[in-house]
């Protein structure tokens, strides 16, 4: 810390230190630890926050939805001021706002007040996750060495999913629910002080003018396209119109752009091939791997009869792997390419998937972990690839801006395989489940809206009425699963066919120009 401290004192840049860039890493990588984990945590504490706080069913989605609701349209927004005004600014402004907000969420006093909270924590966890990107590389400018800062910044990520429910478990067991939020505070007031010293500040782009408007225009939009794809999801008829309003203003935003003499985006970086690959590999990998945790987190509780803390344990291998696969990634993509890396990556994870469609409810405890393994460090080892190649394709003039497009193709793609597959699922397995001897029709239908709701009308019934409903519910929902598991295996395949036609051969993508 000797050395960082007198870097610091002296102004020396950290990119022509040794210790210093590494340092840097360190302290963005728990700044993403906490938004990661956040991401996660709630799942395990939902049954007592629900007890304490008695939120309706809306409520409760928009407490588990705010979060995300709220970062995706301002990833972009953010991004870009960072570039304009200061990463560094930017970020510690971003640790105060998320610290407040763990604080009010933790003592939320009702579920408005709590979905309050979670918004203002994506509001803070927008202004820093694209500056961590963003910092990376501008810290980091030898193409090898910032490789494997992605790859450990990956790795950090996937760790941070993985602890979320883990940690959520534990407090909730022996503390009370908003522990989960209140545990971010003492750690924020570590990394503050911390981070003035060590992050190095940014060139400012502030003698060009921010475009306010054309921020208002992506925000909303963004907001739009997520908030209707949600209603699309729930199958609510006002979803679409909303859908396509935001495709509506989206689309004014790029024409705007275009002929903006200082585009708040820039429209140039979707010309090159390998980021706009980069930006869509990102996308349907994630709608792929969120939509389908979603489906296997709901398969080991509700099928294998998993508690909610057995389901975190039994997807560490998943996680695990993911961490593995973002730190060995770098090395897989200096020696094979960024093309063969990818592909494979995204190879490795459909030919994962495939055994599970000859399972039904019985578990597979062993062949499940292998396949979790297998999904975790390919995905890993795919978005590491892609991420390389998307902060490698823009200057560092404009990597807050790359860095919030990544982001935001993260945040549309878990929204978009949340909605979508769910949906899919939801399709096949209503039909599926055939009416049960002795179950009512009003319990019936029930049943058929989803596996936890035919879960607690079998409660109800009782006896053997409810164990049939039950068996045959989760025989459906298995169907579903399978289909889910059949489109994302289709996406996935069809991602590493597209990148291995259309991404150059070579090991490494060209480096744009730094200025």
């Amino acid at each position: 810390m000797g050395v960082l401290d007198s870097a610091v004192r002296t102004g020396i840049d950290p990119r022509r230190r040794g210790t210093g860039r590494w340092s840097v890493l360190i302290l963005l990588c728990f700044s993403l630890l906490l938004i990661a984990v956040d991401a996660t945590v709630l799942h395990i504490a939902v049954p007592a926050l629900t007890a304490a706080l008695e939120p309706s069913s809306v409520q409760l989605l928009w407490i588990i939805d705010s979060y995300s609701l709220v970062v995706a349209p301002l990833l972009l927004t953010f991004g870009t001021l960072g570039d304009h005004y200061g990463r560094k600014r930017l970020v510690l402004m971003g640790y105060v706002v998320f610290g407040v907000a763990s604080a009010a969420a933790a003592f939320a006093p009702s579920a408005p007040a709590l979905i309050g909270a979670r918004a203002l924590l994506g509001v803070g966890g927008a202004m820093i996750m694209p500056a961590t990107l963003s910092i990376i590389r501008q810290v980091f400018t030898d193409r090898r060495e910032r490789a494997v800062a992605l790859g450990v910044w990956s790795g950090v990520a996937a760790a941070g999913a993985a602890v979320g429910p883990l940690i959520g478990g534990l407090l909730v067991e022996h503390l009370w629910w908003g522990a989960v939020f209140l545990i971010n505070v003492p750690i924020l007031l570590v990394l503050l002080p911390a981070a003035v010293r060590l992050l190095p500040d940014s060139c400012s782009r502030a003698l060009h003018p921010w475009d306010a408007f054309s921020a208002l225009l992506s925000v909303v939009g963004i907001l739009a396209l997520a908030f209707g794809l949600k209603e699309m999801g729930t199958g609510e008829s006002g979803g679409t119109v909303v859908f396509l309003a935001g495709i509506g203003l989206l689309a004014w935003f790029v024409r705007r752009q275009r002929r903006a003499a200082f585009p708040m985006l820039d429209l140039s970086l979707f010309r090159q091939r390998a980021f706009s690959i980069g930006v869509a590999a990102v996308l349907l990998t994630v709608f792929a791997l969120v939509g389908l945790e979603l489906m296997l987190a709901q398969y080991l509780q509700l099928v294998l009869g998993d508690s909610p803390f057995q389901a975190a344990v039994r997807l560490l291998p998943l996680m695990a792997a993911a961490v593995t696969g973002g730190l060995a990634g770098a090395r897989l993509l200096h020696r094979f390419g960024l093309r063969a890396t990818m592909s494979g990556g995204l190879t490795l994870t459909t030919l994962s998937l495939l055994p599970t469609l000859a399972w039904g409810t019985e578990p597979h405890t062993l062949m499940l972990a292998l396949c979790f393994v297998g999904i975790g460090f390919g995905i890993q080892v795919t978005l590491l690839a892609a991420s390389d190649t998307i902060m490698s394709s823009a200057p560092e003039s404009r990597a807050g801006g790359a860095a919030a497009v990544e982001e935001t193709a993260y945040e549309l793609g878990a929204g978009l395989g949340v909605a979508v597959l769910g949906t899919v699922t939801t399709a096949v397995y209503a039909p599926s489940l055939a009416p049960v001897a002795g179950v009512p029709s009003g319990l019936m239908a029930l049943a058929r809206q989803s596996l936890a709701a035919a879960a607690h009308a079998a409660q109800e019934i009782g006896g053997d009425t409810g164990v049939a409903l039950l068996t045959a519910a989760r025989i459906a929902f298995v169907g579903g699963l399978h289909s889910t598991i059949v489109v994302s295996a289709l996406l996935l395949g069809a991602t590493a066919v597209t990148v291995t036609l259309l991404l150059p051969r070579g090991t490494v993508a060209t480096e744009p120009d730094r200025h």
